[in-house]
């Protein structure tokens, strides 16, 4: 409280996680604005745009150490009523400019009422995939019913299906007796056509008339971010992507976190199983709303794939054994059945869910399918695979052998719990060049198509702002500053003998390089990327050493994920987040888990290999082995200590630290 003696409460705002406390009766709208949250208004507080809708949650929140009650927030006053009347606004919703808060509370601002919008960078490349559907469409030609034939009409459907097809055998699911009249009837427009989709010798689908589209959507349920792709069956085609943030968020930036809270908290599972499936329900919707003229049961095979938390939340199963040691899942084999009884998704009624199979406990389908897309089994040269996320999944191999493991690296990597750490929004700095002579920078933001100094950077700026470092200049900017001398061997950040520069400013008894207005890096940003990268790296070492090889043995290392996609390989090189190869070994390979889910959605045969391959595949447990510790702490210098070279390096950084402590009195 303040000395005035007035009474405050503390606001938690999610995804973006920012907190504080405010007065009581302040307005959400204003609380957002004095905290600095992404709420957008238009109409400034009168109730008119809607535009400042938020969605409050209820509960006990071990995270923040908040208890938020729905008495915590104003009741529904006459502003709020006056827009309802006019305008949709869901029941669990309310205006931010018309609630005010009255009691500690934690505010989800949705996707819909954020001003920076998240980008969802989730491209996908199939390469050369052969289709081989798992559902086929045919149309039949039914003869008019003879006023003597009492033949049932899915006898008729069945028998046309032998007699013009040649497939003998066919049954039609119980859940389309309901449409069987329907689509036979002489007197409807299909003039006798009949369109059916068959799994296998099983209708499942059943239209009157002439459909000639069947679609499946392939979706990647991840930790952060929720990817899905909505594809026409028989030709491939992907006819709609979409993505979101992942409404877990709001209960823990990393898995274990969310572990917890289902441990802690009475319900606490059941609040993440059904956030993971709204998510995934909310994609169908999007994904399914966007493709003009197709309808909901013309969508027949949702697959899914995740890290093993999100598999087991998203089918209800508790995830508690996953965090703690031997971290046995409840199955690792791939889950198929009814959507409607395995995820309570009720609105796809003829659609099959296939859940990927899992390789670990801590190692999920995301990582199988991401196998399944970049073929480390298929080759004879090694390639590591990485997934970088808020736990990293790193798969070693060839056609020979595969071992993959899963390392916790926390959410630093995607801007979380830095000092101007953001998501990927507008407005982030993504790209950074820092002069070596000046420590002059120069960076690039997203949504801004010039570098900061080239012409016209500051106009097309005005409208995005520079508002963060988002996690591909969180790593291009700490490897320029260690290329430049600023931050050493050990990560300690710091001036440069000889260069005078405005940028490094002190900060208590450590040092803060200013990149921007208002966008800065301090030593604690730097120590909480070393401690994510070192778990990477430890990981990476560690399955090096289980298959008795060597950085030097490694022919190519392709990253993945959101993240993975937009680090440049000579600063993951430089700051020692992958083995030191060659840069032009290293690519970024996209969403690697979303084009394996697609694999497994559109080729009943890569479905088939996904599960062959995961089988073979040698689990490494970073949290029990011995040896991760140890690679653990080499990997925190930078780019790591392994050598007798870098330590020779390490000893003259420290004399020139001592020397610049001794400048600065």
């Amino acid at each position: 409280m303040p000395d005035d003696g007035s009474v405050t409460h503390r606001v938690v705002f999610t995804p973006s996680g920012r907190t504080g406390s405010v007065a009581d009766g302040t307005p959400v709208l204003v609380a957002a604005r004095q905290l600095g949250v992404d709420l957008s208004s238009l109409c400034g507080g009168g109730g008119v745009c809607g535009r400042c809708a938020v969605q409050p949650q209820f509960g006990r929140f071990s995270k923040w150490s908040v208890v938020s009650e729905a008495s915590h927030l104003s009741p529904p006053g006459p502003k709020e009523d006056t827009y309802r009347s006019w305008r949709t606004l869901p029941d669990d919703q309310r205006l931010g400019c018309a609630a005010r808060v009255q009691g500690d509370v934690v505010i989800d601002v949705p996707p819909s009422s954020q001003i920076h919008r998240q980008v969802i960078r989730k491209d996908v490349d199939l390469g050369d995939l052969v289709v081989d559907p798992l559902i086929e469409l045919r149309w039949l030609e039914l003869e008019p019913v003879a006023a003597d034939d009492g033949t049932p009409a899915a006898r008729r459907i069945t028998a046309e299906l032998a007699r013009s097809w040649g497939l003998a055998d066919t049954v039609l699911d119980p859940a389309l007796l309901g449409k069987v009249h329907a689509a036979v009837s002489d007197a409807g427009p299909s003039g006798g056509r009949v369109s059916v989709a068959l799994r296998g010798n099983r209708i499942v689908g059943l239209w009157p008339g002439q459909v000639d589209r069947v679609a499946g959507i392939a979706v990647d349920l991840g930790s952060t971010t929720v990817a899905g792709h909505l594809c026409d069956l028989s030709t491939g085609e992907i006819l709609a992507t979409a993505g979101r943030m992942n409404p877990q968020i709001r209960f823990g930036e990393d898995l274990m976190s969310r572990v917890s809270y289902a441990m802690l908290n009475d319900g606490g599972a059941a609040q993440l199983t059904a956030a993971a499936r709204e998510a995934v329900a909310g994609l169908v919707d999007e994904l399914v709303g966007a493709v003009g003229g197709l309808d909901r049961s013309q969508v027949l095979e949702l697959v899914v794939v995740g890290n093993p938390v999100m598999h087991h939340l998203l089918l209800g199963i508790d995830p508690t054994p996953l965090g703690q040691a031997p971290f046995i899942p409840a199955t690792a084999d791939p889950v198929e059945g009814d959507p409607a009884g395995l995820i309570s998704l009720t609105d796809l009624p003829g659609a099959r869910l296939w859940v990927g199979p899992l390789i670990a406990g801590h190692v999920g389908a995301d990582t199988a399918a991401a196998i399944l897309a970049e073929g480390p089994h298929r080759g004879d040269g090694i390639m590591l695979l990485v997934d970088v996320g808020t736990n990293a999944e790193i798969v070693l191999g060839n056609r020979d052998r595969l071992y993959a493991a899963s390392s916790p690296t926390g959410p630093a990597f995607e801007g979380a719990q830095l000092t101007a750490g953001q998501r990927a929004t507008a407005g982030a700095v993504e790209r950074v060049r820092i002069s070596p002579d000046t420590l002059e920078p120069r960076f690039r933001v997203i949504g801004v198509e010039p570098w900061s100094d080239e012409p016209g950077f500051d106009a097309a700026a005005a409208g995005t702002g520079i508002t963060g470092i988002c996690g591909s200049g969180i790593i291009e900017v700490l490897a320029e500053l260690h290329m430049a001398g600023v931050i050493d061997h050990d990560g300690v950040l710091g001036p440069v003998a000889g260069v005078d520069s405005p940028r490094i400013v002190a900060d208590g008894r450590t040092w803060t390089y200013v990149l921007a207005d208002g966008v800065a890096v301090t030593q604690n940003d730097v120590r909480a990327v070393q401690l994510a990268k070192a778990a990477l790296r430890a990981g990476t070492e560690l399955l090096l050493e289980k298959a008795g090889l060597t950085s030097a043995d490694v022919s190519e290392v392709r990253l993945a994920g959101a993240f993975g996609a937009h680090i440049s390989a000579e600063h993951a090189i430089a700051l020692g987040l992958i083995p030191p190869v060659p840069a032009e070994r290293v690519r970024s390979v996209g969403n690697a888990a979303g084009a394996g889910a697609l694999r497994a959605l559109l080729s009943a045969s890569q479905r088939a290999e996904m599960t062959a391959v995961v089988a073979g595949v040698e689990r490494v447990e970073t949290a029990t082995e011995a040896r991760f510790q140890e690679h653990f702490v080499a990997a925190l210098a930078i780019p790591h200590s392994s050598t007798a070279p870098v330590r020779a390096r390490r000893r003259a950084e420290r004399a020139s630290r001592a020397s610049r402590v001794e400048q600065r009195g």
